[in-house]
């Protein structure tokens, strides 16, 4: 496992289901934005989610393939009959994605105007420089 500024790699998984169009309001999804840490939408960039209060971490794994089957699982009651990227796909590119330092968000139309979004987000981040939500709480910041 990859150890990064003394943290061992590893994972958070979020979601969000909500009306597609509210993903629009784009602002309120980027940390500069004084909405953004009390806003349920999803961010624009995927490691934006650990800037996030840790109450929005629905799950912690230490195993990329827990981390995986919890992304399959999350997804399987949502998923399309006619699956446009066929879930075989999605599992590949996780379990080869995830170790590596990759996150991996999966988004699914849901009918109507209802959206899904699944993410696993690799903490540390390679991408950003974010602190661990769970360390930041520990140490006394916001939870």
């Amino acid at each position: 496992m990859t150890r990064a500024g003394g943290i061992m790699l590893h994972w958070h998984g979020y979601t969000w289901t909500g009306n597609g169009a509210e993903l629009a309001r784009e602002s309120e999804r980027r940390p500069t934005s004084p909405d953004f840490p009390t806003s349920l939408l999803p961010p624009m960039r995927t490691g934006d989610w650990l800037l996030k209060p840790a109450k929005r971490i629905a799950e912690t794994f230490h195993d990329a393939t827990k981390a995986v089957e919890w992304m399959v699982n999350q997804y399987e009651p949502f998923r399309p009959p006619t699956d446009v990227i066929p879930l075989e796909s999605r599992t590949t590119d996780a379990h080869n994605l995830l170790p590596r330092g990759v996150d991996v968000q999966w988004g699914e139309w849901l009918g109507g105007v209802r959206f899904l979004t699944i993410g696993v987000i690799c903490c540390p981040n390679r991408h950003v420089g974010h602190p661990c939500p769970t360390h930041r709480t520990r140490a006394g910041g916001s939870a």
